[in-house]
């Protein structure tokens, strides 16, 4: 989308929900309903590149969002409104991790030192007119990233999502997880070029057993070859079968 149109739309984004924000502050409970489901698919990704479980997520969306609505009077309207709910879905889903002990080590965002346990998340899917055979390729090559998504540490893969997935700015980004620009630059960086290794292993390891050639295919194409070279060249009529203990198992 070219910059113009996405500048044009994210003021649009924001004169909406600035609107929002006043109806929410005025009680209005069908608003914050919009709301939710505005910025839900955004803050499920963001929120799923934390944590590992599905039910953990639900209950820190949950969370978050009573967090907000308590908080929103504090809204000052300095960032957008859903840079403001992602960091709240970032901290809450920190503490999450925290609390439950489940990963050995912790890394907060503030450090690019360590390692932490893999997660497994999903994309959402937008298939438009493909075929079922394209529809059925396409959700298997989404499986396929997001498994390497998932393998990335926690510290590069929420950069990933926030900037590729989301499609959040450098400065956006930075302000969400409390971290200067130039370290989510090189954190994508490390993530792409690990993205790349990741999925040119598995490219490689796909490609070994592409186009099968062997068994009766094998053996039908050297039967075929010699018979034919048998009336061509006067060989005796019983080489193929002679051949027969040299066939491709």
């Amino acid at each position: 989308m070219p910059a113009l149109i996405v500048i044009a739309e994210r003021a649009r984004q924001a004169d909406d929900d600035s609107a929002l924000v006043q109806r929410i502050l005025r009680h209005e409970h069908a608003a914050f309903e919009i709301l939710m489901r505005r910025y839900n698919a955004k803050l499920y990704r963001v929120a799923r590149s934390i944590l590992k479980n599905n039910a953990d997520v639900e209950d820190v969306l949950q969370e978050a969002y009573l967090a907000a609505y308590s908080g929103l009077d504090r809204f000052q309207g300095a960032a957008r409104l859903s840079t403001w709910l992602t960091r709240i879905v970032i901290n809450q889903a920190l503490g999450r991790l925290r609390a439950s002990k489940r990963d050995a080590v912790v890394v907060g965002f503030s450090t690019d030192t360590g390692h932490v346990p893999q997660t497994q998340g999903r994309l959402v899917n937008q298939p438009g007119n493909e075929s079922p055979e394209e529809i059925a390729l396409q959700s298997q090559l989404r499986e396929l990233l997001e498994q390497k998504i998932d393998a990335l540490p926690l510290i590069f893969r929420t950069v990933f999502v926030l900037r590729e997935v989301e499609d959040m700015t450098v400065e956006e980004t930075a302000e969400c997880l409390s971290i200067p620009a130039a370290t989510v630059r090189s954190r994508l960086h490390r993530a792409r070029a690990q993205l790349r290794e990741s999925l040119a292993l598995e490219l490689d390891s796909a490609t070994e057993g592409v186009f099968p050639f062997a068994g009766t295919r094998c053996d039908r194409i050297v039967s075929t070859v010699l018979g034919r070279l048998q009336s061509l060249t006067g060989l005796p009529a019983g080489l193929p079968e002679a051949l027969a203990d040299f066939k491709s198992p």
